[in-house]
Parts: structure tokens; C-alpha cells; sequence
């Protein structure tokens, strides 16, 4: 059969092989062009009202990273059931390798992107192996692959434990062990706290991480699995600096405003590329891990 036919289009269980194929939302596909949306900005947690045409020059920055970084980049269509939020496409899908699972996401607007992924990604032939339901509330930022059959999932406001033993229910029969990690109180229920906002995995066994905010039974887990650590700057804890994104083969995406944190990562050896995010990424809390939804690794 032909090669288009019978070559895998999707996959999971990895946040650090080479990134082929990535899903993203553009502000404009997010309706950040649109006043009834964008006057929304502040309940929503963005710092300032967002300017469209900042944001949206920003994101096409981070679209030519991943196209140089040889991965398909496929847009979201947009949907009046969205909100600014949906920019950050990472958070409301969860590819696997037999499937998409959809989350519920804790944050009550952002609840319609579940299913909004999954009629999109049907269109692309990547089924719906589960999907999360009340009470259950589930993040794909809450979520990281330790290894193929490991799942870690953080405890907190957008993430509860029912959308964890759901998930646990969906992954348990494909051999998968889903472990769940508490995350703290931070900044309080209405900010944006995700465990990949702690902890972001570079290579199989190297993670940047905001060590002083992990609990102390992630950081020995991590240890235990034989990761090494690479710490953040901490004056850049505010500017995203922990959200870094892998596109295999040593190569990261972060953004450009964390020079300190950058350094380090160079320093330990890895291929940094990085593209303004002021507007698109620090304004409403969201990174490049944040701003993509890889749905296949190589």
C-alpha cells in the first residue's frame, strides 16, 4: 500500500522525540482580533488587554521555528464556542498512541475545546479513545510523559482527583501507569499553575525545572527515574521561563524574553531556538509547550 496510507499520522507517549506534527491556534483563530472576546481579558487572567497584531506577528515566529525544526504545522479552525484561551492549544487534548483523549479542562471557559479537538482531529483520522467527564477536570498541562508507559499527572485546581482516576480507568487496560503529583497553592485558584509549569522535559532524562515549587515527592520520583535537573533562573519564574519546548535531537523552543534560563540550557549542551512572546506568551501565561499540541513524535 502506499506510504500515505499506511504511515502513522498520530501518536503519544513521548514530550521529547522529534516533534513531526503539531497543532497550534493563532490569536486570530482564537478570535484575539475580535472585541466581544477581547474584552474578556482580565476575568480570563491576562495581564492587559492583548494586542492582536503583536500577538499574532509572535505566533507566526513560533510557526516558522517549528516548520525549520522540520514538523507539519496544522491550524486550528476557528469556532465561536471559543475563547482567548484556546490559543493555548496544548491544554485540551491528550494524543496517545491509541487515540485522543479529550479533557475537561478546571477552567470553565475552556471547557468547549475538548470537544472542539476532537472533531477537528477526526477531520485528520486520529480517533477519540476517551473523553473526561463530571465531576471529573483534566489539563493537558497538568500531564507529562515520564516514559512510554508513565504518566504524570499534577493535583491541583485544573487538574482534580476524579479527572485523574478517570484517566487512570482510560490508560490502565493499555498498560499504562498513571502517577499523580500534588501541586502547590501558588498564586491561588484563579491563576494558571500546571505541573509543566514546574517542570518541562527536555530529554529522556533531562528536565528544566522550578525546583524551589516542586513537592518534594516529584523531585525524588524524578530523581528515582535517574533525571537530572537543570534549574531556572528565578527571577525569570514570572516570564515563563520553566515552559520549554522539545523538538527532539537536543533541539528546544523557548521564548526569547528569559535570556538567564536560556544561558543554562545552552550551557548543559542543548540547541536553543527561541521567538518573542511578550504579547502571546507572558500576557496570558502560556509557552511553547503551552501554544502547541504535538500529535506525532518521530
Amino acid at each position: 500500500m502506499p506510504e500515505a496510507i499506511t504511515k502513522t499520522r498520530f501518536n503519544g507517549h513521548s514530550m521529547v522525540r522529534p516533534l513531526e506534527r503539531v497543532l497550534v491556534c493563532s490569536p486570530r483563530s482564537a478570535g484575539w482580533n475580535q472585541p466581544d472576546r477581547a474584552t474578556h481579558w482580565q476575568e480570563l487572567g491576562f495581564h492587559h488587554a492583548p494586542d492582536f497584531e503583536v500577538s499574532q506577528s509572535q505566533h507566526e515566529a513560533l510557526c516558522r521555528e517549528l516548520h525549520a525544526a522540520g514538523a507539519e504545522v496544522i491550524e486550528m479552525p476557528p469556532s465561536p464556542t471559543l475563547s482567548l484561551d484556546a490559543v493555548y492549544t496544548h491544554d485540551a487534548s491528550l494524543p496517545t498512541d491509541y487515540g485522543l483523549i479529550v479533557m475537561r479542562p478546571g477552567k470553565p471557559n475552556r471547557i468547549p475545546e475538548g470537544p472542539h479537538h476532537a472533531a477537528f482531529c477526526d477531520t485528520l483520522h486520529i480517533p477519540t479513545l476517551g473523553s473526561i467527564t463530571p465531576p471529573g477536570s483534566t489539563e493537558a498541562g497538568d500531564i507529562l510523559w515520564l516514559d512510554s508507559k508513565t504518566l504524570l499527572i499534577g493535583h491541583g485546581y485544573r487538574t482534580n482527583a476524579a479527572g485523574i482516576q478517570q484517566m487512570r480507568a482510560l490508560l490502565a487496560p493499555r498498560g499504562v501507569e498513571v502517577l499523580s503529583a500534588p501541586l502547590p497553592y501558588g498564586p491561588g485558584p484563579s491563576a494558571c499553575l500546571h505541573l509543566m509549569s514546574l517542570i518541562s522535559l527536555l530529554d529522556e532524562r533531562t528536565a528544566l525545572v522550578d525546583l524551589p515549587w516542586l513537592a518534594v515527592e516529584t523531585v525524588e520520583l524524578l530523581k528515582s527515574r535517574g533525571f537530572k535537573f537543570v534549574e531556572i533562573d528565578p527571577s525569570e519564574r514570572d516570564t515563563l521561563a520553566c515552559n520549554v519546548l522539545a523538538l527532539g535531537n537536543n533541539r528546544l523552543l523557548a521564548i526569547a524574553e528569559n535570556p538567564n534560563t536560556n544561558a543554562r540550557l545552552r550551557r548543559a549542551g542543548f540547541d536553543l531556538r527561541t521567538f518573542p512572546g511578550s504579547e502571546l506568551c507572558i500576557n496570558g501565561s502560556g509557552g511553547p509547550t503551552c501554544l502547541t499540541r504535538p500529535l506525532l513524535r518521530g
